[in-house]
């Protein structure tokens, strides 16, 4: 197939796209670099099958000939770039979702939305299925992406039922791996450079809040699994292995060997309490777990951490 992939030059796009060159497929990555990097897809830049291309989904998309799949991955997706660029991750969640959407339905192409657990908010459900509507504050700080996500999936059902365009949605929990920046906010990255740089890790709150994290090779394993689905209503895709952040903390303080203690800090607004995904769907409908346990990721994760000055670029 020739796939689109937008956002392509980010975290987990570029995994994806040499998941789908591996698979031989064809691949167009587009991404306006307000938060990809090159160097993420590097490897693949004298592949025949692989194209990068610089602009923004929010525009019209300078692209030609026919494609197969559009897979919607562009977006800030941690706190410290959504909140720098509110405003852009509302319109490529909008405007974005909806160029992507009729260029998939002009080439009668399947869609895919990289959806995410933030239009669950602060769970009151737990662990969180599909069919839970969630508790997000929409005038909080997170909105600006909890919202863009969750009117993306409102779009791409809209355009399902109205035109019989075959989507799907994958709702994707906490995810790590290679290719992370040290400096996005996210806790893993943010513990792992700490630790590396013998600093505090900081502990928001008591640290009793939970996370599930997923290695970046078991979500691309899932998104792939996805494009062959017909079913177009949310799926989830992340580790039911719930983990507190203090607990966590102290893991990257045993794998990383570091003596740098933990520093606690004031909860931030509206930050989720507990997040672990209930995957009965994934499983069902798409024979899928994760399969790597989350010591042999981090070690893996902290290796690159180690090799790379993974925080060089913004």
């Amino acid at each position: 197939m020739r796939i689109l992939v937008s956002g392509g030059a980010g975290f987990v796009p570029s995994h994806l796209c040499d998941r789908l060159i591996q698979e031989g497929h064809t691949v167009v990555a587009v991404d306006n670099f307000l938060t990809g990097r090159s160097d993420n897809v590097a490897q693949l830049a004298s592949h025949t099958r692989f194209e990068l291309r610089e602009c923004d989904v929010t525009e019209k998309l300078p692209v030609d000939g026919k494609f197969d799949q559009v897979l919607h991955l562009a977006s800030p997706a941690s706190p410290v770039d959504y909140m720098k660029f509110p405003i852009e991750s509302l319109q490529v969640g909008s405007a974005g979702t909806k160029n992507l959407l009729d260029l998939a339905l002009e080439h009668q192409a399947g869609f895919l939305l990289a959806s995410t657990s933030e239009c669950y908010g602060d769970p009151a459900e737990h662990p969180q299925r599909e069919t839970y509507w969630g508790n997000v504050n929409p005038v909080g700080p997170r909105a600006v992406y909890d919202e863009a996500k969750r009117f993306a999936e409102a779009l791409t059902m809209a355009y399902h039922r109205r035109y019989g365009l075959g989507t799907r949605i994958a709702r994707i929990f906490n995810t790590y791996g290679p290719r992370m920046k040290l400096n996005d906010g996210r806790v893993v990255p943010s513990f792992v450079g700490q630790a590396l740089e013998g600093k505090p890790l900081t502990v928001y709150g008591d640290g009793s809040q939970t996370r599930s994290f997923c290695y970046v090779s078991d979500l691309v394993e899932g998104l792939y699994r996805l494009l062959s689905s017909s079913d177009p209503l949310p799926v989830n895709l992340g580790n039911p292995d719930e983990i507190t952040i203090l607990e966590f903390a102290k893991r990257i303080q045993h794998l990383t060997g570091t003596r740098s203690p933990i520093e606690y800090r004031d909860l931030p607004q509206d930050d989720p309490r507990q997040r672990r995904p209930d995957i009965s769907r994934a499983r069902a409908l798409l024979g899928w777990e994760p399969r790597v346990p989350l010591e042999e990721g981090l070690r893996r994760t902290i290796e690159y951490f180690k090799s790379v000055d993974a925080g060089a670029e913004t």
